[in-house]
This record gives C-alpha cells, structure tokens and sequence, in this order.
C-alpha cells in the first residue's frame, strides 16, 4: 500500500482527494452526515413511509442546548409536526419565493432570515441553495434537502419535514401563507448544518450570505469609504454581486424608522445598479446614480433623482431608457451617488467566486482557498505583538502576477482581496466555544527570496514591517479586506490575537487577474552526517570513560540491551549537570536500538561498542543544539523553538508534522524535556532511514505490505 502519514490529518488527505475527484463542488456536493437525497427518498417511496431523519431528530437535542436545552420550560409544549398535520393543502412555494415568505418567529435569527429575503431577489442563486421539485403532493416522502456552501465545499443537507410547532403554529420562521413551507424547512436544514436552533441565535447577515453563495464580503463604513468607492460598486455589480445597505439608527428600535427623505433607518436595502449618464444643458455633464430597492416593495427616497423628480428632464430619452426610469411605487428608485454617501452609513459587497454563478458574460473573481489551523504550542503564535511566536504561524505566499487593466494614477498595482473566516466556532457554541479574534498582515518578500518556499524565520519579521495588514482584529467568523500592491511576491501571516488559541480557518485571496497563494510548506527532507570515527589514542577523557563503562556492563559479548543502555547514558549524563534530566527512559533507549539496527542491518536488537560510539556522537550533537535552545537552564526548551531545533538537527519538515511532534513530544506547559526531545530526534531519523531504504527508486513514494508496515511501525 502507499505510504502517507498517519493520524491525525488524515481526514484533511481524504478531503483533498475528494476534491481532486470533483467532491465539494456545486455539481457535485458533499452529502452531509453521509446522506443520499436520492437514494433515502426512493427507500421512503418504495417502503411507503414518511423519512425521519435520526441524524438530527426531533427532539430536545435539535432545539438546542441551553435556553432551549432540556432544562428550559420553553421546550416542555414544543410539538413537532409535519405540514400535512399542521394545515390542508401544503405547498412547498406558493406563487414564488419572495420576502413575504420569511415571517421571524421566537428565535433571534433575524440576520438570517435578511439573508434569505435577499436571495429571493436572485432566482439563480435561489434555487442553487433551494433546489426546485420539491413538493408535498407528487413523489412526497416527508424528505427535502438544501445546498450551503461550507468552508470552501458546497454540502447536501437532507431533513425530515418536521417542524417545531406550539398549538399547531410554527415555533420558529414561517410564511405570510400559512400553507407555504420552504422557508421553514430551509431554516431547519440550516439549524442541522450547525448542530442546533439554538446554535443559530444572534449573527450577521453577510454570513448567511456567503453560506447561500461561496461569496466574501466587503464592509465599507460610508465615513471611512474608499475614493474609488463608486468604481468598486459598479465593478461588483458588474461581476455579480450581491450587496446591500443600511442605516444605522442611534436609538435602537422594535421596528425600523422611517425619516423624512422616505429612507428607513436600521433596515437593510438592495443595491441593483450603479451607472454614470450625460447630462444636456446642465452645469455638471455628468451624474453618478445609485439604484436601490426597498424590500418592502414600498416607500421610496423623495428627494434629488427619485421617481418623479425634476433631476430627470436633464436627461435625454436615450439616457432614461438605458437606466429603465418609471414612475411607480415599487421600493425602487435612483438617487445621486454623492446622496447615497451621505444619507447611508454602511454598504455591504457580497462577491461571488467563479463557481457561484456560470454567465460568461459576468467578469467573475478568480479565487485561491488554503486550509490552515492553529495548533496550541506549534502554530497559534498570535498577532505581531508576539515577536517570539508570531513567526510559528501558518504561512501563505501570495504571488501578484498581474496588474489591474484599470490603474489609478497611473500607478501599476493589483487589486485583491483577503478573507480569513474562522470555521465550526457556531457549531461548538454549545461547548463553550466562543468567536475568536482574528486577523493577518502581509509581508513583501524580497527578490533574493522570491521562488523560495521555505518557512520565512522568527528573524525576517524582527527587522521588516509589514507592507499592509487588516484594518483591525476583530471576533467576527471572516475578517476582509481590500488591498493594491504591486505585482511581486508576498506572505500573509493569518492569526489569532493572543497565541496559544487552537482552531481551524480558511483564507481565500481574490483577485481579478491571475494571482495565486498557497500555503508554504517546507519540502520534507533530512540530512544524515555520518560522525568520523575516532582514531585510536585520540579518545577524550570522556570517551575513555564510557568505554571502559561499556566493556563493564556488555561483558564478554562486548553488545548491550535497551537497559543496558540506559545504564550507560545515564551514568554519564547524570555528569552533566546543565542539563538538569531525570535521565533517558527504557521506551527511548529501545528507540535509539531500533535506530541502530536500521542503520546497520544487523537487527540485533543490541548494540556493539562501534554502534554505541555512533550513537554517542549523535547525542552529543542533539545535547549541543538542546543547550543552545535551553536559554534559561529550564532543563525544556519551548514548543514553538522546536521547529528550530528539529531544522539544526538537519530535519526539513512541514507544519502538519511540526503540530503532530508538539502534540506527541510536549508536556501541558507547551515545553519539551530532554529525554523527550532525543526521543523525537532518534524517531525522526529511524523513520527517515527506514523510508529510504524502502524507496528503491528514489520518487518519495514507497509501498509496504500490512507485514512490512507493522514491522516498521512496531519496532521503530
């Protein structure tokens, strides 16, 4: 069989072979708990019964965990029910999916259900996340499912139609017809996506939004706004994005306030087009407008450029009917864009990636996503403030090859955009976890540096600052941000801003031109120096020593056991007294045997004086790097100090194995004693030797039987 590593990564190899099989993508989703739509809907028909889904039930469990966990006296009248025994006549979609069909009912989901009132307005994307030919009447078996996009995956989440109901009405979302169901239903899959109803109380709208779409979003505070703001909204629009608007209101209120100008504050509007049109006989030839909707469908803005406004006689026909100008009270309506910046306080940009929608003629994004996570004691080095530990964390070169065809100024750069979301913080919610606070900066790399995929050194990040770096950390699920820079080679340094916070993040780049990063990963390679043998009367005192103790314990076979020698090296390491160790375990002495037989052959399981001499040499040499490292005689050196003592060692690895050796090597203080770290350092090259002598052909692929691979892992 192949060999790969084994443990705790493996679930992330099986999901990059599944991606590279088409697995994750919208044609293809993942089937999430492990569930067929297709195949459990034909079981329900050809069995004649109704689907109840045992991976989320309808019971406490699913309400959730706290307040409405079991010990909630909201839960004790909770019903669940199945449309068919809540109403006659139940409908999946009645009449089309539209805003009224999103009713708020007594959880506090409403950033949700904002992000489902906005998906109506693009059928496409609808019916991506809703898939059509659902019904209640024909080939009904009490199963319906729904597609979110997921860290970078797009996943199939199939439920039961049973809904929480309390005396026969909906607990939760429901619809302005009382016989329409989609909405609920999608809420429900959307609670089972994150473990719980309960998991979905209190969050922002444009996380929902990315959920329906794979997109990222930009947030731009109209007092902070950009100068090419106009530029970045018709581009977004163009690309075809989703984005909305607010204001914010000063006074929070049960129901949104409605001012003077026919705007309504703490409600969210649709923006549906930017354009730019000539004016006749008029001082400024040129306007920039702004066209919004009110979900409502009502209640327009009644100043400069509304419906029936005298903005509008300065525009030829031509003009009004590129920007399809009417006059009716439909929740749509132009105003200036400089209107726009005053009157609004926050516009929010949802950009699709290339998979969110298939119309050629959109200029979509192009888009990088890396996998990454922050191991406790490894690669959670925290925010810059952490000189020590900053450069421990993931890495990712960023490579900008090609320039904007638009520059400003004159000046050649490249537009991107960084999104770093933290992932599953929602679904632990009901195990303590809390959000985070994230963020990344970035990191020009230099000339001589570019095409090196190494590791960039605690050193490189003392004595260079960064070339740009989120606006703030902040502990929202995704922290993004804009940026130009010029075409080159960078790095982006994501973290968490204290260290030692352990979790998984994905950081998507987008850009419009051929970009692309990666996470940098250190080819995995070791060195093997062979010690000199020492020639005959140049033996050091020390030498003589051990010699003399070896012939004493070895006896006339002249070889030693595993407790033999640890008899040996702890007689003579109990003479340095800097280093201050309990000495070498029975476990480690059998290890630095096994290294021996592999380098020798001879599978003994003893040593003989020469092998011992080997052995000794290269002890000495991992003392010298442990002291170096032991800067404060605390007989350990730091977890995070580990990578470099490993690469002293003259091992090349990547920062999966980085964390398994933290996770295996240190103690609960994050610290590594000696005997622990010559333990790694005799595995490490027992399984390197053993792996070369396996890899005939010298690819860095090698195949073991289950008898060859048993030995090998048993013994080393």
């Amino acid at each position: 069989m192949p060999f790969t590593p084994s443990g705790f990564f493996c679930d992330r190899l099986i999901r990059e072979r599944e991606r590279r099989d088409g697995e994750g993508s919208l044609s293809k989703p993942l089937r999430f708990s492990g569930q067929d739509f297709t195949a459990l809907k034909q079981e329900c028909l050809t069995k004649k019964c109704l689907f109840e889904d045992d991976t989320f039930p309808a019971s406490v469990e699913s309400l959730g965990y706290k307040e409405l966990g079991h010990k909630s006296n909201k839960v004790k009248n909770i019903v669940w029910k199945r449309p068919k025994e809540i109403c006659e006549n139940p409908q999946f979609i009645v009449g089309g999916a539209s805003r009224t069909d999103i009713c708020q009912g007594d959880l506090g989901d409403c950033w949700l259900l904002a992000a489902i009132a906005c998906l109506t307005l693009n059928e496409k994307l609808l019916y991506r996340v809703v898939p059509q030919e659902q019904s209640f009447s024909e080939g009904y078996g009490g199963i319906f499912h729904f597609q979110f996009w997921r860290y970078g995956d797009w996943v199939d989440v199939v439920i039961d139609d049973r809904i929480p109901t309390f005396n026969s009405q909906l607990v939760f979302t429901k619809s302005a017809e009382r016989n329409e169901f989609w909405s609920a239903l999608l809420e429900k899959a959307y609670a089972k996506l994150h473990g719980s109803y309960e998991a979905l109380k209190g969050g922002n709208t444009t996380e929902a939004m990315e959920d329906f779409t794979g997109g990222v979003t930009e947030f731009y505070e109209m007092k902070e706004a950009p100068k090419e703001l106009y530029k970045i909204m018709k581009k977004a629009l163009e690309r075809g994005s989703m984005m909305g608007c607010s204001i914010d209101s000063l006074v929070p209120a049960r129901f949104e306030t409605r001012t003077v100008t026919g705007l309504v504050k703490g409600h969210a509007y649709s923006v549906t087009a930017v354009e730019e049109c000539k004016q006749s006989q008029h001082k400024e030839p040129k306007v920039r407008l702004v066209r919004l909707r009110n979900p409502w469908g009502q209640v327009e803005w009644n100043g400069p450029w509304s419906d029936n406004s005298k903005e509008w006689v300065s525009l030829s026909k031509g003009e009004k009917d590129k920007l399809q100008h009417q006059s009716a009270e439909d929740g749509e309506f132009w105003m200036a864009f400089e209107d726009f910046k005053k009157n609004y306080t926050k516009i929010e940009i949802c950009n699709l990636t290339p998979d969110a929608l298939e119309d050629d003629k959109i200029h979509k994004w192009t888009v990088s996503v890396n996998e990454g996570r922050w191991v406790r004691g490894c690669s959670a080095g925290g925010c810059r403030n952490y000189p020590d530990t900053f450069w421990t964390n993931p890495q990712y070169r960023l490579r900008l090859l090609e320039e904007d065809d638009d520059p400003e100024d004159n000046e050649v750069a490249c537009s991107f955009v960084i999104a770093l979301m933290q992932k599953n913080r929602r679904k632990e919610r009901k195990m303590g976890a809390n959000l985070f606070t994230i963020g990344f900066a970035i990191y020009e790399v230099p000339k001589e540096m570019h095409g090196n995929k190494q590791h960039m050194q605690k050193d490189f990040f003392l004595f260079n600052s960064s070339k740009a770096r989120c606006k703030s950390y902040i502990n929202l699920r995704e922290v993004t941000q804009r940026f130009r820079l010029s075409p080159g080679e960078y790095v982006i340094i994501p973290s968490t801003y204290e260290p030692h916070q352990e979790g998984e993040f994905i950081l998507r780049v987008f850009s419009e031109k051929r970009n692309t990063s990666e996470e940098i990963e250190n080819r995995i390679e070791a060195d093997h120096p062979v010690p000199a043998p020492a020639n005959a009367g140049e033996e050091s005192e020390e030498d003589q020593q051990f010699r003399s103790l070896f012939q004493q314990i070895a006896g006339d076979e002249m070889e030693i056991t595993a407790n033999e020698l640890k008899n040996v090296l702890n007689s003579i390491v109990s003479k340095h007294k800097d280093l201050n160790t309990e000495g070498f375990s029975l476990e480690c002495c059998r290890s630095m045997i096994s290294l021996m037989d592999v380098s020798s052959m001879d599978g003994t399981g003893r040593l003989n004086l020469q092998e011992f001499r080997h052995l000794w040499n290269k002890i000495k040499q991992w003392q010298g790097i442990f002291q170096h490292y032991n800067s404060d005689q605390a007989s350990s050196i730091n977890s995070y100090e580990m990578r470099n003592a490993v690469n002293d060692a003259g091992f090349r690895l990547n920062n999966q194995l980085y964390d398994i050796i933290t996770m295996r090597y240190a103690n609960e203080g994050m610290n590594i004693d000696f005997d622990s770290f010559i333990s790694c350092l005799v595995r490490l090259e027992a399984m390197f030797r053993a792996f070369q002598a396996f890899d005939q052909n010298g690819d860095g692929t090698i195949r073991l039987s289950v008898l060859e691979w048993l030995q090998l892992t048993m013994y080393a």
